[in-house]
C-alpha cells in the first residue's frame, strides 16, 4: 500500500489518499466508456492519480470494477427502497416513480451513460466469473423488488389477482434494459416513454 505519511516543513501529515478520487471518476469512466472500453490509463487519467496508486488500491481491472458496481447498486438500492418498496405509495405509483428516476438520470447525461448494471451485463461474457455471479444476483435482487411491488399491487386490487407478477416482473426489467439501450443509441427519451406507455396501457390492466 502507498505510504500515507509525509513530511511539510517540520510537521509529520497523513498522505493524502487517492482511492476516493479513483472510484469517483473511475464510475463515470466505466459508465460511459464501459468495462471493455475503459483502460486502467483512462481512470487514472481522469482522476489524475498515478497508475500505481491504481494498482496499490486495487490490485487489477476487475476488482476496482466490482467495487464500482456495488458501490453502484447501493444507490440503485436506496431508490428502490424510496419506490418499489415504499409502502406509503400506491404500488403502481411506486413503479412509475422508479422508472421516472431512471429517465430523469439518463437526461442528465444526455443518453450517454446508460445503466452500469445493464452496461457490464451486455459485456459480461468478456469478465471473470465474480463479476458475472454478482451481475446475476443484482438482476434477481431488482426483480425481487419488482415482485414485491407488482404483489402489492394484486392486493389493493391495482391488478387483477390472476398477474403473474414474477413474469411480468422479469419482463419489466429486460425490456426497460432494452429500452435504454435504443434510448442511448438513439440518444433521445421517445424509447422510454414508449415502453412506459405499453407497460402501464396495456401490460398492467
Amino acid at each position: 500500500m502507498e505510504s500515507r505519511l509525509y513530511c511539510r516543513g517540520d510537521r509529520i501529515l497523513p498522505k493524502p489518499s487517492h482511492r476516493e478520487k479513483l472510484l469517483e471518476e473511475g464510475f463515470k469512466v466505466l459508465l460511459s466508456q464501459g468495462y471493455n472500453g475503459a483502460s486502467v490509463r483512462d481512470i487514472v487519467r481522469a482522476a489524475g492519480a498515478p497508475q500505481g496508486s491504481f494498482t496499490n488500491h486495487f490490485g487489477s481491472k476487475e476488482a476496482f470494477a466490482e467495487e464500482v458496481l456495488e458501490r453502484y447498486f447501493s444507490l440503485v438500492s436506496t431508490k428502490i427502497e424510496k419506490t418499489l418498496r415504499n409502502d406509503s405509495l400506491a404500488p403502481l405509483k411506486r413503479l412509475r416513480v422508479w422508472l421516472d428516476a431512471q429517465i430523469e438520470f439518463l437526461e442528465q447525461s444526455e443518453f450517454r451513460s446508460g445503466c452500469l448494471i445493464g452496461n457490464f451485463t451486455l459485456e459480461s461474457s468478456n469478465q471473470n466469473a465474480s463479476i458475472h455471479r454478482r451481475l446475476v444476483e443484482i438482476i434477481q435482487d431488482i426483480e425481487g423488488s419488482l415482485v414485491y411491488c407488482l404483489k402489492a399491487a394484486v392486493k389493493v386490487g391495482e391488478l387483477p389477482v390472476s398477474t403473474n407478477v414474477h413474469d411480468i416482473a422479469s419482463f419489466i426489467y429486460s425490456s426497460w434494459q432494452g429500452a435504454i439501450v435504443q434510448a442511448k443509441v438513439e440518444q433521445r427519451v421517445e424509447p422510454l416513454k414508449r415502453f412506459k406507455k405499453v407497460l402501464f396501457g396495456q401490460v398492467l390492466r
